[in-house]
């Protein structure tokens, strides 16, 4: 599976339609899907856009909660009430609802970012990609945070 890498940006349409980049689209097709889960990210002013294998991988996780307890609830209701599944059109744009425009704070026919996160990508305003891309640089290098490399024990 690739990875979604960089911000890059497209329009958004008056119907609620952005393109999704080509760069994006292959890495997608990487997941043997072209279906994305789309939802309002509950920790950013932002849409998060899984493929739907790597949603459902996350999704896993909740199995190792309670079925009925506090946790299991809020995270189930974050995770799917206001999610909903979108399928790139032959132009490559997906429909976004008005929920999720309003969250991110986009606007029709102004400039739409899309921020690469490995297996997601946001879709967000463009300055509020770059206000993310200076925070977490900084966060990085301050606390001199690494990565773990991966099969070392």
């Amino acid at each position: 599976m690739g990875r979604f890498l960089g911000i890059q940006e497209n329009r958004l349409d008056s119907k609620g339609r952005v393109s999704v980049p080509a760069s994006f689209r292959a890495t997608l097709a990487s997941f043997n899907t072209n279906e994305l889960i789309l939802r309002p990210s509950h920790k950013s002013p932002a849409i998060e856009a899984w493929p739907e294998p790597a949603y459902s991988r996350l999704a896993e996780g909740l199995d190792r909660l309670d079925a009925f307890s506090d946790e299991h609830d809020a995270l189930t209701v974050t995770l799917f009430a206001s999610a909903h599944s979108a399928t790139p059109d032959a132009d490559g744009r997906i429909v976004l609802t008005d929920r999720m425009i309003a969250h991110a704070g986009l606007e029709v026919n102004k400039p739409v970012a899309f921020m690469g996160l490995g297996e997601r990508f946001y879709i967000l305003q463009p300055a509020e990609a770059e206000r993310m891309l200076a925070a977490s640089t900084a966060r990085a290098l301050k606390e001199g945070l690494t990565v773990p490399r991966g099969g070392r024990t």
